[in-house]
């Protein structure tokens, strides 16, 4: 081949040259150089679920949040809203269900901080009472079923209340409560 059949391909080699020198004087390629700002999100989601089952694929924990955003610099995971759900081994035992206004992960998944009004319901079942919880700034181990506060406590089962500051909880049978300090009752007969 003579020049005069490969100037087509000269022509388009120069305009790619001249093209790749006005991106990199402009500076558009160097787009992917520049590093996000500290504690930024890396992913997130809207109505969020999570489902965690055991070794025979039952339920374990379920968790739902109204949004959900995961922070890489540090690793953990806020969520606005959430709600966890831990059911039983015994499918005679009602789940036990916390919410709060919002929550933190930590990285290792082991810590769960629930931040803000907190709500544990546990329904009526034959031979369990219901009780409502209300507390704040709850500190969850989801890996162990244990929660803990040192913010006041109230516990909330038919016709009793029982108020006190602290509470330690595990939520897996036998199911353990316990308030720490300042207990108060108002407990009254059916």
């Amino acid at each position: 081949m003579t020049l005069q059949e490969n100037k087509f391909y000269l022509y388009i080699a120069i305009v790619t040259l001249l093209s790749w020198l006005m991106l990199r004087m402009t500076g558009m390629i160097d787009i992917h150089n520049i590093q996000a700002p500290a504690h930024s999100p890396d992913y997130s989601s809207k109505g969020y679920t999570k489902w965690e089952m055991n070794e025979f694929g039952a339920l374990k924990k379920k968790v739902l949040a109204d949004e959900m955003i995961h922070y890489s610099d540090d690793g953990t995971t806020h969520m606005t809203s959430p709600i966890m759900t831990f059911i039983n081994a015994n499918a005679m035992t009602p789940p036990w269900v916390v919410k709060s206004e919002t929550g933190i992960l930590s990285s290792d998944g082991k810590d769960l901080s629930l931040n803000g009004k907190v709500v544990i319901d546990r329904i009526k079942a034959d031979g369990v009472s219901p009780l409502r919880i209300n507390t704040s700034e709850l500190k969850v181990k989801p890996e162990t079923n244990y929660a803990e506060t040192v913010e006041w406590a109230e516990l909330i089962s038919e016709l009793n209340i029982t108020t006190g500051i602290g509470m330690n909880l595990t939520f897996t049978d036998p199911v353990h409560l316990q308030l720490l300090a300042n207990v108060k009752g108002s407990y009254e007969k059916k």
